[in-house]
């Protein structure tokens, strides 16, 4: 254990320390907590040395006190070098509260401390495990609310009988075939006039939608938003947010992701196979340059669902 005191305002006063902290620790021998916990309090107003801290911490974690258990061990993982139960107990902790993203960043540094470090390679498995089942359920769950809204039939909505007949003639059934037609082909087709052209155009401005918004990529570019941020919970953001310029690419692979107007490996992940094929001069071997790039920082492009 690191012994060393933190430093604050007030000096530190071991020697005044010492005595609570001795009745502490008879106290938690004999099974009284709250009386240890009380006179480890008193021991640091005296004096917040890590040992004391570490001590205090332990115990509230046994009581079930975990925010201030929390508290104090971060105190102590601001250290420099900090003790490394400190850091295991505290993505414990972490876990617990689904901070996983905490959690991992203490195994993390452990194990650049000590790579074979075993309870910290076993936690570290454990939290990504279930990061990786948080992620499925989220990406699911999202899915699912956008296959709802946009399959959402265009009976629902409030029209008129001939907005309605008309969508109906054109086979437009749903809130997404809605999205996916513009305003001058839903005037070039029989009986649509005005009047029924407005009124849908103010049914989806009154949802934030609007007509060929399918088309221009809207959704697309919220779905985009919405996979870099649940790829976030998957892989450590500083990877994400890594430069373009850090992948190794022939000059046609560069031009190409140039025009897609991605910055970042994160912004490129969540593009797909279609959308850089779509891409002129763009080819299959472009394309497996890209994803042999990625591949060796551990990423992948989006797959559409």
């Amino acid at each position: 254990m690191n012994n060393a005191t933190i430093n604050h305002d007030n000096p530190a006063n071991p020697a005044a320390a010492k005595p609570y902290v001795d009745l502490a620790v008879h106290h938690a021998v004999e099974g009284r907590r709250e009386e240890a916990v009380h006179s480890y309090r008193k021991a640091l107003e005296s004096d917040r040395s890590v040992a004391t801290l570490f001590a205090l911490a332990k115990l509230l974690d046994r009581i079930g006190d975990d925010q201030e258990a929390i508290d104090l061990y971060e105190e102590i993982c601001y250290l420099p070098m900090p003790p490394v139960n400190a850091l295991i107990n505290l993505a414990v902790l972490y876990e617990d509260m689904g901070e996983l993203q905490r959690a991992e960043r203490c195994l993390r540094s452990v194990l650049s401390l000590y790579p074979n470090h075993a309870h910290a390679r076993m936690y570290l498995k454990d939290v990504c495990a279930v990061k990786t089942m948080t992620y499925d359920a989220n990406a699911e769950q999202q899915a699912a609310r956008r296959n709802a809204i946009l399959d959402t039939p265009i009976t629902d909505f409030e029209l008129s009988a001939r907005a309605r007949n008309c969508l109906k003639k054109v086979e437009i059934r749903t809130l997404g075939d809605l999205l996916r037609v513009t305003e001058a082909e839903l005037m070039a087709f029989k009986n649509f006039g005005e009047t029924s052209i407005n009124e849908i155009k103010s049914m989806l401005n009154s949802r934030g939608l609007r007509l060929g918004q399918g088309l221009e990529g809207g959704f697309e570019e919220s779905y985009r938003r919405e996979f870099l941020d649940q790829l976030r919970l998957q892989v450590a953001p500083e990877l994400l947010d890594q430069p373009i310029s850090s992948l190794e690419l022939t000059i046609r692979a560069k031009k190409a992701v140039q025009l897609l107007e991605v910055r970042t490996l994160g912004e490129l992940a969540c593009r797909t196979e279609a959308e850089l094929m779509g891409m002129k001069n763009f080819g299959l071997t472009s394309l497996d340059e890209i994803k042999a790039q990625l591949a060796t920082h551990g990423l992948s492009l989006r797959v559409l669902e």
